[in-house]
Parts: structure tokens; sequence; C-alpha cells
């Protein structure tokens, strides 16, 4: 008898605890009976692809993939030592047995599980409401194998994908000892599956969901880290001439952690935390906020850097402004350490609820700074600043304040003034360290904080090994094929 991973144990056991959770139906144990009798209708199908996107809401996953993707940046400053080994993604000081990298796979496999369960229930053609459900899982598992690839495999221009990426799995019993892919085959296997979802779904969904506009929103950020520039235009086009989605109004803008995603006519796609969602001190927000007045909130230990802060404040009237909260006392800014106390709170108050929030993946500011950076590569110069510039009025930056071919400031290039837009308007979202690397672009961080011997002249070069995270070590335990990265 063929030995069994013990990963696809742990996937079918966590798999059929959350297939049904919370759902108030008479129905048998999902373990208890065949697969063939657990999506007999349209509503088991449906269900089950309600439990896919609830293991995108689960703690494992959202505050690991907030974390693991933006840390790395130079938006963020960690202010002393704490018991979150994410913190080693900030100091690049990885481990292989680190728990967030180790869950976060475990919920990617385990989301990835779930979604070919039903993709291999459904036939093609037989219903539209059929082809959207199987279209959102094809979504469903190409955003689980990209977000895999981002942190695992090298970004993508540097040998042209040829390094090694993580497992592609279509098929569950795949599973069993995967070998990793080429960064590349995840890549060319994402898009199918994403161009294969934006064919099968056709209903106008909100932003909790997904839809061929979000589909298409991914492929125009998958093709722009493969450098694939016309492509990635090509999708932002589509989506931003959808008619789906507007800028949101800088008053609605600088309140937006605060609504629910639904409402914001910006949203494309986001982890939808409900009120029973709430992780309270263990979200994202609470490792960036803590309120000022009651010191209460959160544990605030992971700051806005200095850095940031001065460059937001070229421009007094800058909105993302309102995403920094200063920790004064007595009109004096308080320390940790020697970091000072920039409260970064993207991440807090929805809904009235301190550390309540639903992350935003895709919104249609990215549309546009995909469609900018992409310009300024193909030489397209004018049409990357009118995009740059068209975020910055958003932003309440005054006519002294926007970009002409003449004037690009303080930056020498307009590919340049897109990165530092993309800076700016992304900051915490997951963006900075991919857009630094496959930019070929080092990492610097000249603000105090717990990195490095030397903080002011902290530097990461994109050739590092650490630019990626080790594979999880419990993954290389139960699989001999798999190989560690360096």
């Amino acid at each position: 008898m063929k030995t069994i991973n013990k990963f696809l144990i742990y996937i079918l056991i966590l798999f059929n605890s959350h297939l049904f959770l919370g759902c108030d139906l008479d129905l048998e144990p999902y373990d208890s009976k065949s697969s063939d009798l657990a999506f007999k209708s349209e509503d088991d199908i449906q269900i089950a692809t309600y439990g896919n996107y609830a293991a995108i809401v689960a703690e494992a996953y959202t505050r690991h993939f907030m974390t693991l993707n933006e840390w790395p940046g130079d938006n963020v400053i960690q202010s002393g030592a704490d018991g979150d080994q994410a913190s080693l993604a900030a100091s690049y000081k990885h481990i292989p047995n680190m728990y967030p990298t180790r869950d976060f796979w475990a919920q990617s496999y385990k989301l990835i599980y779930g979604a070919n369960q039903i993709l291999g229930k459904i036939e093609e053609g037989q219903s539209p409401s059929l082809d959207q459900l199987k279209g959102e899982n094809y979504f469903l598992r190409a955003f689980a194998h990209f977000n895999l690839v981002r942190l695992f495999g090298r970004p993508y221009p540097q040998n042209g994908g040829g390094s090694l990426g993580v497992p592609i799995v279509t098929e569950n019993s795949d599973m069993e000892l995967p070998v990793r892919n080429t960064v590349k085959e995840v890549y060319d296997f994402v898009i199918s599956d994403l161009l294969k979802a934006a064919e099968l779904m056709t209903e106008t969904k909100n932003s909790n969901f997904a839809s061929k506009e979000v589909a298409k929103a991914l492929l125009s950020r998958v093709y722009l880290y493969m450098e694939d520039n016309e492509n990635s235009i090509k999708y932002a086009n589509e989506v931003i001439n959808s008619g789906r989605y507007t800028l949101a109004g800088t008053d609605v803008y600088i309140k937006s952690p605060t609504l629910v995603p639904e409402s914001n006519p910006e949203t494309i796609f986001c982890f939808r935390h409900t009120l029973a969602d709430n992780k309270d001190k263990n979200a994202v927000g609470s490792l960036y906020y803590n309120d000022p007045e009651t010191l209460s909130t959160g544990w605030g230990e992971y700051y806005a850097p200095q850095q940031l802060f001065d460059l937001l404040n070229k421009f007094p009237t800058d909105a993302r402004l309102h995403f920094i909260t200063p920790h004064y006392v007595d009109g004096e800014l308080q320390y940790r350490g020697t970091s000072p106390r920039y409260f970064i709170n993207k991440f807090n108050w929805q809904e009235g609820v301190a550390n309540l929030s639903s992350p935003i993946y895709l919104r249609l500011a990215e549309m546009y700074l995909n469609r900018a950076e992409a310009n300024a590569k193909m030489g397209e110069d004018q049409l990357a600043l009118d995009d740059i510039n068209l975020i910055r009025k958003r932003a309440d930056i005054p006519d002294t304040g926007l970009y002409t071919l003449d004037n690009l400031r303080w930056n020498e290039t307009v590919l340049d003034v897109v990165l530092e837009e993309r800076r700016l308007e992304l900051a915490y979202e997951g963006h900075r360290p991919h857009d630094l690397y496959r930019n070929s672009r080092p990492l610097v961080l000249a603000s105090p904080g717990l990195h490095g011997e030397d903080n002011f002249h902290f530097t990461v070069e994109p050739s590092d090994d650490r630019v990626i995270f080790y594979i999880p070590e419990r993954e290389i335990n139960v699989n001999s094929n798999l190989v560690q990265n360096p």
C-alpha cells in the first residue's frame, strides 16, 4: 500500500473541518460520506465555495499574507523585540521553521485542495451559475499559487522564471510528495487558471467574491511581475474601462479603512472580515496600531519609518498622511526605543471596531499604477505620468506637486516616479518588497529600528538569498522531493 504524505493527511483534516463551518444545515459530517454525495447539488457546491473563501479569512492566511509580503520592505520599522516570528521577515533573519511561513504554506494548500475538490465535480456548461462557481474556484486556485510563488520563488525577471518556485497542484492526488515547479511554470499555470476563470464568470459580484474583473485585475499584476508590459496594460485597461469601479473621492479614500469594502467604489477584491471574524489583538491592525488615547487596543510595535513620513510630508495635504497616526503626548512625539511612534491605521476601525479590517488585495488605483509602470518601461513616459498624476490629484496633492516630463523633481527617471508613487499609494498592502526586487532595486532602510547594527545603512540586494523565504521545515521533513531554498 502506498504511503500517504503526512501533509496530505493534514490538508484533508483541515479541509473537512472548514467545509461547512458556520452553516446551519442538517447534513451528515463531510468526512462520513463520499465526495460524490458531498457535492450532490449546486447548493452543496456553493457552500463548499464559501468554505474556500473562509480559508483566506483565517488568521493563518490573512495575517501572514499581510506581514510576510510587507515587512521585508522599507515602509515598516520593527521598533523592538517581540514574540511574533514574522518579525524575522522585517530583520531578514529568516529561519526554516518560522510558524508564519509554515502556517501560510499549509493554509494555501488547504485552499488549493478545496478548489480542486470543486473543480473536479463541476462539468463546464451545465448552467451559468455552476460555470460561475467553477470560475471562482479557478481564480482561488490561481490566487493561492501566485501568493505562494511570490514568497518562496525568486522574482520572475531573475533568470526568466527559471528558478524553483512552488509545487503546482491541479489534482489532489498530486499532493503526495509533490516536486517544486519552476517560477515560470507556476506563472504560466496561474495565467491559464485566471484566463479560464475570466471566461467562465458572468455574474457581477461585490468585492467579497471573485468575478471576471477580479481575474483580469490579477492578470494585470501577474503580467507586470513577468515584465509582459503589453498584457499588463491590456488587462488593466479592461478593468478600468469595465465601468464597475471608480477611484474613491478623497474624503471616502481617507476614511476607507473604516468602511465595509463593498461600499468602497474602488475595491476590486478583499479579504472580507465581518464582525464575527474580528481577531482583535491577533489581527494585523493590532501589530501596527494602538489607540494613542488609551494605549489599550493593540500592540502597535511596527511603525511607519521616518523616511516614509518625510516623503509624504513633502506635500502636507497628501491624504495618505491620514493613514499614519503619530503618537504625541502634550505635543511631544513619543518613541519606543529609538523609533518614533508613527502608528499605521490602515487596518483599523472598520465599523467602529479597533482592530477589525478587510485588507484590500486588488483595487482600482493599482490598475492605474500597473499601467503607469508598464508604460514607463515601454518608453511611454507621458502616459505613465498621466496615470501617476491622476493618483496624486486624488490624494489631494496640489498642482505644484504633479509631475511633468521636464520636472521629475528628485527622481531621475519616470520609472523612479512610478515606483515611488506605488510605495506611497500601496503602502502596507503587500507590494513594496516585490516592487523593489522584481525591478532589480535594493532595499535601503535608513530609519531607526530593529534591523541590522547600522540602522541608517541597512541594505538588501535583490540577489540576496533572503529576498525569499525558506520552504517550511515541516514540508521538507515529510517530502524528500522538495528542494530547500539556499
